[in-house]
């Protein structure tokens, strides 16, 4: 008898005891990290992602302007502690840059950068614990982080990583599962349900492709919803500690006698 852990057993229960379709729990953090003018620590399950959006601000290379948008600068770290291997990931490893030029291209459609010519705007993803759709988590904290510092965007971008085990679909895999299966990661901005990223490591066959497609769509819609109620909370927050100050300034002009 062999050891090796089903991916789906025959009850449609994975191995972590999720269903087919089943996300994993989603917890978001807003609260402010650093000098950042919006973060976002957000977790997949065991996925660990925290992202830190500067700007717009004064590009720091004259070469990385242009005169009628922002620049999108991303640069990405994969903290060594983030899975079993204790491997460290250098700014220059093949990996990190693809993660980076990968999230680069799914913002620069959705940022209104025409509304700061000749500004950059820095997004910081740091990767700190990984279980499987780590992608998928640094796309969804940099959207969170980047509506946190006020950055024009024109829709949420959600994105879900999926693939296939024989002939079923699943979607937000672990660790486990995407060393065992086909996938494909897949961005979409739920009010147009228009696809904005789509990338796989790995064949699958156009057939199941589809399937996958229209699986993220309706699963980028929950995780669209949590995102939404997300930064509600979050403005709400703000808007509650910002009113004692408000009343205070009220109170002192009522002070001031008028000739």
């Amino acid at each position: 008898m062999g050891s090796r852990i089903e991916i789906l057993n025959e009850a449609g229960f994975r191995s972590d005891g999720r269903r087919q379709f089943e996300l994993r729990d989603l917890t978001i953090d807003l609260s402010k990290h650093g000098e950042a003018d919006g973060s976002a620590l957000i977790s997949h399950g065991l996925t660990q992602v925290l992202v830190s959006a500067h700007g717009p601000r004064e590009a720091k290379m004259r070469s990385h302007t242009f005169h009628d948008r922002a620049n999108i600068n991303v640069e990405v770290v994969v903290a060594s502690f983030s899975t079993g291997e204790r491997r460290k990931r250098q700014r220059g490893d093949k990996r990190v840059l693809e993660f980076a030029a990968t999230i680069k291209s799914t913002f620069e459609p959705v940022i209104r950068t025409n509304l700061y010519p000749r500004s950059q705007i820095d997004i910081y993803v740091q990767v700190l614990q990984q279980d499987g759709s780590t992608l998928q988590t640094c796309i969804n904290a940099a959207t969170l982080a980047l509506m946190n510092a006020g950055i024009p965007m024109t829709d949420f971008v959600c994105a879900v990583t999926g693939g296939v085990h024989s002939t079923s679909p699943m979607l937000d895999l672990s660790t486990l599962e995407e060393n065992d299966i086909p996938h494909v990661t897949v961005a979409v901005m739920p009010k147009t349900k228009k696809v904005v990223l789509v990338t796989m490591e790995t064949r699958l066959h156009v057939d199941r492709f589809e399937e996958i497609l229209n699986l993220a769509r309706d699963a980028g819609a929950i995780l669209h919803q949590e995102m939404k109620e997300a930064i509600l909370a979050r403005s709400a927050t703000l808007v509650a500690l910002a009113e004692p100050v408000t009343k205070n300034q009220n109170k002192g002009d009522d002070d001031v006698v008028m000739d």
